[in-house]
């Protein structure tokens, strides 16, 4: 897929588009936008993110880190949902939802002090330094402890592993996980780890991995909403709620329906339906090939065509043997105009989804063709220096042919019987998709116009019909983009915002095209947190690096 890094037009495109195109309303072409609001999240990176969540609910609660960390977890990493319960049901609802004591237990050595302990679990007294106290104030044996940690780990359950106390939902201290497991079971131990810090993209909805095959490697992360579309610094370009490819303006529920039509035999059975009729004997479908109604299925079987009842084998002009079938039958007519009126319709769609696809694929080709145009030019010594509003047209008629492409499927959707039956009435549905395919029409006239200007061999043109491509190029472009906005537009507000019982979101349109996520920078906290870590683990043998080097092999990714 392409990116939109290159789409900035110049200061002399600026001035003529300024002077000579109407109706720019809309912000223009070459303006910087924000900041990438997503950022890419390696290996190097995960850590870092994480520490940064947690930093942050530390200093606020002023809690210790892995009382922290239960808390995010709980709410999925969500901090400004968690901010949002703190300021609503206080800071005891919070605690208590989550599993986290309120008032930490302080005198968790004192029961080591005694000579011997009685466990409740094993029913057995054993040595006061044999024995841990958790921070809501529960004492065992470590060897308890330790069965309780080795069997919820095994059961995948280590990033929320409950006190054994009886009705006690405090969640037990990782750093005391940790320590018991690893000197019977290090690898357990590892696994645990591991399960902690993959947490933050496993329960966190704002971060997902990227979907690409072979893995890179990255996880995205999105500031503000998830139901947009991302490019991960591999050049993958998804979906980032349903982690397919960008199908915007398709909600994901259309997409998703649409690629399982398209895939499966659904289409095939409405063919069969409409052309065959099935043999009353064998019951299987049978083509008519001549004009004759009395057909013969390869069993042997005679029957009508046109009611498909069997018959006789003779016939003359004015009747078939055995039978008559000049009554008409509402129900079994009905059923086979409408299998027929879906196939048509589905075909209607799908040609032009295909037809624009195809149309996609063979514009992707076009990126080298324009490099060595330009270099033609170059080499000519034109007077026209400036080639950037062929690369920027080239863009902009990728990603209108792309939302061009999408809107098939998401016409065949929005105005059938398959999700918004309830939703419309039959005159509400004939005037919104007669405004929607108005719209659809101006974008498709407009993309073939740019897509024909692009593909001329301007570079063996003189430099007066250069000049009229170029504005052309620039006129359309522009044109374009306005036109995909009043697209989205439409749909967001007059279709989708509509509608009353279903709720389906789509990726907003950008007019930069989808957005490269950044890679999220490793600065000087990560060090100090690694080195925090490493201190953790020397007490089980084992260095953080060693378990980031384990998250991130084949054998784990897949």
């Amino acid at each position: 897929m392409w990116s939109g890094d290159e789409d900035y037009y110049s200061s002399s495109d600026r001035e003529l588009e300024d002077d000579d195109i109407e109706n720019e309303d809309s912000e223009p072409l070459w303006v910087h936008s924000k900041g990438p609001s997503s950022k890419v999240i390696t290996k190097e990176s995960l850590l870092a993110a994480q520490k940064e969540d947690l930093r942050r609910v530390v200093e606020m609660l002023s809690i210790r880190e892995h009382h922290a960390r239960t808390l995010l977890i709980h709410h999925r990493w969500d901090v400004e949902k968690l901010l949002a319960i703190l300021v609503e049901k206080g800071k005891a609802f919070l605690f208590a939802q989550a599993g986290v004591p309120i008032v930490e237990n302080n005198h968790r050595d004192v029961s080591q002090s005694s000579s011997t302990v009685f466990c409740n679990i094993c029913i057995e007294d054993v040595p006061g330094h044999e024995v841990t106290t958790m921070d809501c104030g529960h004492c065992f044996c470590n060897s308890c402890w330790t069965e309780h940690f080795i069997v919820k780990i095994n059961e995948g359950q280590s990033k929320r592993i409950r006190c054994m106390a009886h009705k006690c939902f405090a969640i037990c201290d990782e750093a005391v996980v940790k320590r018991l497991v690893s000197k019977r079971h290090p690898d357990l131990a590892e696994k645990f780890d591991r399960f902690l810090l993959e947490s933050y993209i496993e329960d966190n909805k704002m971060v997902k991995w990227c979907p690409s095959v072979p893995h890179c490697g990255n996880a995205i992360r999105v500031e503000d909403d998830e139901f947009c579309e991302v490019e991960c610094s591999c050049s993958l370009q998804f979906c980032f709620n349903c982690l397919s490819e960008a199908h915007s303006p398709c909600s994901c529920l259309m997409w998703e329906l649409w690629t399982k039509k398209c895939r499966d035999e659904s289409e095939t059975v409405n063919w069969i339906t409409v052309h065959t009729k099935p043999c009353p004997k064998c019951h299987k479908p049978v083509e008519k090939n001549g004009g004759c109604n009395l057909v013969s299925c390869i069993c042997g079987q005679a029957f009508c065509w046109l009611c498909g009842g069997a018959t006789g084998r003779d016939h003359t002009w004015s009747s078939i043997a055995g039978h008559s079938c000049g009554r008409f039958k509402e129900d079994r007519e009905k059923v086979a105009e409408r299998a027929k009126r879906d196939l048509y319709r589905y075909m209607h769609y799908h040609n032009r989804y295909k037809a624009h696809t195809d149309s996609f694929k063979q514009e992707s080709r076009l990126k080298e063709t324009i490099r060595d145009k330009i270099s033609n030019l170059e080499a000519k010594d034109s007077k026209l220096r400036d080639f950037s509003w062929v690369t920027n047209g080239l863009y902009r008629l990728f990603r209108s042919r792309r939302a061009l492409s999408f809107s098939y499927p998401f016409a065949f959707y929005m105005f059938g019987d398959d999700l918004f039956k309830d939703e419309m009435t039959n005159e509400e549905r004939d005037l919104k998709q007669h405004l929607f395919e108005d719209q659809q029409q101006q974008l498709e006239a407009n993309v073939e116009k740019l897509s024909k200007f692009i593909e001329e061999p301007f570079d063996e043109f003189d430099e007066n019909r250069i000049m009229e491509i170029r504005m052309q190029i620039i006129n359309l472009s522009v044109i374009t983009d306005n036109l995909c906005k009043k697209m989205y537009e439409c749909i967001e507000n007059d279709l989708l915002g509509c509608l009353q019982f279903s709720n389906h979101n789509i990726a907003p349109y950008q007019s930069k095209g989808i957005e490269r996520a950044v890679e999220l920078p490793v600065g000087w906290n990560t060090k100090m947190t690694c080195s925090q870590y490493q201190k953790v683990d020397m007490s089980s043998g084992r260095v953080f690096s060693n378990l980031l080097a384990l998250l991130w092999c084949p054998k784990f990714l897949s």
